[in-house]
């Protein structure tokens, strides 16, 4: 598969179900409710999106948002590469694609959050950043003890900008 071949879009309530079953084949990702994946498939379809194969199968998706009392700032909450297509920068075009739309022209600042031990999401927002030619910076967004009762791992917030939009 060649990401020339993939096609970016707004998902929709009705790639919910699809959205879900994808995050759950990424582990370390967390699996939200169907529920959850369907508000992130409708309520924020502005700025998130999915990649698709010629053949209509979901390969990637990217869920965010912008925060509210931040309007030049998309928080990306979720991205999910499946099997067949990781490796070909995938994550990577799915984020800059959201930046490219109407939606997110004032779009100023990246934020995340991304655990310690997951190395493929630091790998990808380093690389966005190198690519926006903006700083990258990092700080504790979650705490193991504090936040999660030492039940999850210390979420980071990983914070990226300022940069110009396309």
């Amino acid at each position: 598969m060649f990401v020339d071949e993939i096609t970016f879009s707004a998902p929709s309530a009705l790639d919910g179900m699809s959205v879900h079953q994808l995050v759950a084949s990424c582990p370390p990702l967390d699996t939200n409710s169907v529920y959850c994946n369907l508000l992130q498939a409708s309520h924020f379809s502005d700025t998130s999106v999915m990649a698709t194969s010629k053949d209509a199968q979901l390969l990637g998706f990217v869920s965010g948002y912008i925060i509210p009392n931040k309007v030049d700032t998309l928080f990306v909450w979720q991205v999910a590469v499946g099997d067949k297509a990781r490796g070909q920068g995938l994550a990577k075009k799915m984020v800059s694609s959201l930046l490219e739309r109407s939606r997110c022209l004032s779009v100023r600042y990246i934020e995340t959050s991304i655990t310690a031990s997951n190395e493929g999401s630091w790998a990808l927002f380093r690389r966005l950043a190198e690519q926006l030619g903006a700083p990258l910076e990092e700080s504790v967004m979650f705490d193991k003890q504090t936040h999660f009762n030492g039940l999850h791992d210390t979420e980071y917030l990983v914070r990226i900008g300022p940069f110009h939009s396309n």
